[in-house]
């Protein structure tokens, strides 16, 4: 989805001015990978591996597509465009396994995102994470340790829809006893960003190095954009 959307006229209108620092909204839900992690390099490298094993050409809008779908769905997908004889749950597990072994020891976090984060649980901001990637890859990374960052972690396996749905931040929202009006979503997809929005909750688009990434509409999307943490990090440590 790189395009704006036809129905972006629906979306609820614009409240406030969004502030990241002092925040004035009362928890956060963020995304993982390419917003705290930039990670679409080794997803891709997945999905190059996965492709050519089965003979298929790699398919770059495939691939952005899967991103958004996660791990159980985006294998359905890949199931009944393809044609192919895999069972989902095949598929899942050989993910699973291929990007376990690539996270374990190339993801680190974002210059600032630990700091933000933790500044904002400080400030008595609740934080989840809010991901379509699995338990098995994050909880694999040796130089991040999610569980410790975040005061719940839901990931896309647990809710029903894809983040071109606002499953997963409702769902997250309910975990922190949040209402969505009080919620700010740090996303860098535009599907989510969508979501989020449409879910009544304030949305800050995060600019990564995926050139896939559509900076134009999420601009014009989201109540904020931020290129990456390190100003944020920086404000809320002058506090």
């Amino acid at each position: 989805m790189t395009g704006a959307p036809r129905d972006g006229a629906r979306l609820p209108p614009a409240a406030a001015p969004l502030r990241l620092w002092p925040p004035s909204f009362g928890a956060a839900i963020v995304d993982f990978d390419g917003t705290l992690a930039e990670t679409w390099h080794l997803w891709r490298e997945v999905d190059e591996v996965f492709f050519s094993s089965r003979g298929i050409p790699f398919d770059e809008d495939a691939s952005a597509t899967l991103a958004t779908l996660g791990f159980a769905a985006g294998a359905q997908w890949c199931v009944e465009r393809y044609h192919l004889r895999d069972e989902v749950a095949d598929i899942v597990d050989e993910w699973n396994r291929l990007g376990a072994a690539l996270y374990e020891t190339r993801v680190r976090l974002r210059p600032g995102a630990e700091g933000y984060l933790r500044s904002l649980r400080s400030a008595g901001v609740p934080l989840a994470l809010a991901t379509t990637n699995d338990p098995h890859v994050l909880g694999a990374m040796r130089h991040v340790d999610v569980r410790s960052l975040f005061d719940e972690v839901v990931c896309g396996r647990e809710v029903a829809r894809g983040k071109d749905h606002p499953d997963i931040y409702l769902e997250a929202a309910r975990r922190l006893g949040a209402e969505p009006a009080a919620c700010a979503v740090f996303e860098d997809i535009l599907p989510g960003v969508l979501s989020a929005r449409r879910a009544g909750m304030r949305a800050v688009a995060v600019g990564c190095d995926d050139p896939r990434q559509p900076r134009t509409e999420l601009q014009r999307a989201a109540d904020a954009w931020v290129d990456g943490w390190e100003g944020l990090a920086e404000a809320s440590r002058a506090r």
